[in-house]
Parts: structure tokens; C-alpha cells; sequence
């Protein structure tokens, strides 16, 4: 049974995908725990600009990886991100838009909720 974490609303944090299963743990939530040392905890729906720009730096997340069974993204899937790599594309012009009920609260650490907000996939309330 999963512990009730909550999400950057405050809410209990909802799950961020299924089909692509995401999240650091597989479980279809961008739950963190110690072992997650890249912070996977911004549940985002990807564009095409962001799988570029995530490409370019070094992360594609575009390629199939069967060995991982990894079918790669496709713009439109929501996936969870690293905190910092969503500021970094945040930084750059490219941040995908976020699904704030999937989001875990410790991303608000690290990046703003108004810039959550600012880039909400829903808007909240």
C-alpha cells in the first residue's frame, strides 16, 4: 500500500501514468524515495521541443530501449521528469506543461509553484 503523499496543490498526489509506465519506482507515479537521486517528481505531458532540448543535453527520451522495456516517448505522453532538468528547461524556453495533481510536493524545493502554475497542464481550482 503506497504512503499518502501529497502533491504541490497539497492534495494527495494522483498518479502521472500508466501507459507509458512512469515514475521513478515504475508504479505510475512520480513517488521519490532515497534511491531516486535524480528527484523524478514533476509529472509532465512532453512536447516535441522538450524531447529535443531533453535529447540535446544528453537524456533522449525518445528512443525505444526494449531492454528497459521502453517504447520512448511521443509528444503528448506525461512522463516524470527530474526537478532540475524541468527548471533547466524551464531556463531554456521549453518547459512542458505539468500536471500539477501528479506533481510531488518536494519539487516545490526546488522550482517555484507559481512557475508550476505558470505552465499548469489543468488549470487548478
Amino acid at each position: 500500500m503506497r504512503q499518502r503523499v501529497k502533491n504541490v496543490l497539497g492534495g494527495e498526489l494522483q498518479d502521472c501514468s500508466h501507459a507509458p509506465l512512469t515514475g521513478f519506482y515504475r508504479d505510475g507515479c512520480c513517488n521519490t524515495g532515497a534511491e531516486d537521486v535524480g528527484m523524478h517528481l514533476v509529472c509532465v505531458q512532453v512536447t516535441q521541443e522538450f524531447l529535443l532540448y531533453s535529447r540535446a543535453v544528453g537524456n533522449d527520451l525518445m528512443t525505444p530501449n526494449p531492454e528497459y522495456n521502453f517504447r520512448g516517448l511521443k509528444p503528448g505522453d506525461q512522463w516524470c521528469v527530474c526537478v532540475l532538468r524541468w527548471q533547466e528547461a524551464l531556463d531554456a524556453g521549453v518547459a512542458p506543461p505539468v500536471n500539477l495533481e501528479a506533481t510531488h510536493i518536494s519539487a516545490l524545493e526546488f522550482v517555484s509553484l507559481d512557475d508550476l502554475k505558470r505552465h499548469a497542464l489543468h488549470q487548478a481550482g
